[in-house]
């Protein structure tokens, strides 16, 4: 079991897919030391591809050296080039991040970093999984769980928190998908995460609708009308005392966040956001944060957080690549477990 008798956070970082940026904004992340003040950190990945990581950029940007953090070895030695990902480094990725998920699961970490994988070279390795949330959730049998984005304003400090509704689906699938059964255990976690991890017992969460101007009266969009509404109401009245402001115009609910992140973090605002679907929710997140944003799968029975952005094959092997979303999302992840720690 782990030791949680000092203040250090126990890790384990996943090296994600190795053709990508994620061996190098780990190493990135590393090189700062009030990370590795505050964490004992693992990395589970190829100590090759990151001793190659070091050795090819340590000379022109600062990097982490390898041989100062645990790294356990999970897969054959891999083959292959930055930017040119293949199904052996997917099916690499996809096996760092499971015996992450066993080693948490046996309590020898308290929390998972994960770097970006390749969801089409997954299942070009044979696993057919829609990303990374779900196998999470189906490795630790956990039913309820859901997509949430953290981001600290870097001129502010303000912090957004955003959970999504509905995830990796068709846009044509929302409306079908979406039910007053799945809306309230969206609700409910969120309401449970702002308090274990936040420390708010009474939040004020902000929840979209679904249409444009929340279907105005049904003119343009029925869902509200038919039954988010309804459940809506209800939800004012079973979760007092947190305060429910609803259903709000999809497009104006944006409006103060971006007041918060860019200008005032003291204007009054909701504590968090209920977007429903996708891109309702991620265009603002990541228009606002996109180097600051964080990926936190919420209902897991550890904590876990990923930085918002992919493997970016497109610059990955060329030293340029930004580590702020991974060190914010290290540092998340040491926040969380201290906060659900008390």
């Amino acid at each position: 079991m782990l030791n949680i008798n000092n203040n250090k956070v126990n890790l384990v970082l996943t090296m994600g897919d190795a053709a990508g940026i994620g061996p190098e904004v780990i190493l990135k992340a590393l090189a700062d030391s009030s990370i590795t003040e505050d964490a004992n950190i693992t990395i589970i990945g190829d100590r090759p591809w990151l001793e190659h990581t070091y050795h090819s950029f340590s000379h022109v940007t600062n990097l982490a050296h390898p041989d100062n953090f645990d790294i356990i070895d999970v897969s054959y030695p891999l083959q292959g080039s930055w930017g040119e990902g293949n199904a052996q480094t997917g099916e690499a990725s996809f096996l760092y991040l499971e015996k992450a998920i066993q080693l948490t699961l046996e309590g020898k970490f308290e929390g998972i970093v994960t770097a970006p994988i390749a969801k089409y070279l997954w299942q070009k390795a044979g696993y057919d999984y829609p990303g990374q949330t779900e196998v999470l959730a189906l490795k630790s049998h956990t039913d309820k769980f859901g997509m949430m984005f953290v981001g600290k304003s870097p001129r502010t400090g303000w912090i957004l928190k955003t959970l999504l509704a509905t995830t990796h689906i068709p846009l044509n699938q929302v409306s079908s998908t979406l039910n007053a059964e799945l809306m309230t255990l969206k609700l409910e976690l969120l309401l449970d995460t702002l308090k274990k991890d936040f420390n708010l017992d009474t939040p004020i969460i902000a929840i979209a609708g679904l249409n444009p101007h929340s279907g105005e009266d049904g003119k343009l969009g029925t869902e509200e009308k038919e039954w988010l509404q309804d459940w809506f109401n209800d939800a004012q009245k079973n979760y007092a005392p947190a305060k429910l402001m609803g259903l709000l115009p999809p497009d104006t609910m944006w409006v103060k966040p971006f007041q918060a992140w860019y200008n005032n973090g003291y204007i009054s605002v909701a504590d968090a956001f209920l977007a429903l679907y996708h891109d309702q929710g991620l265009i603002p997140v990541k228009a606002m944060a996109f180097d600051q944003a964080i990926n936190t799968t919420i209902g897991l029975p550890f904590i876990r957080t990923s930085p918002d952005h992919g493997t970016a094959f497109d610059i990955a092997g060329k030293g340029i690549a930004n580590p702020e979303s991974m060190k914010s999302a290290i540092k998340l992840a040491i926040t969380l477990c201290k906060n659900r720690r008390r």
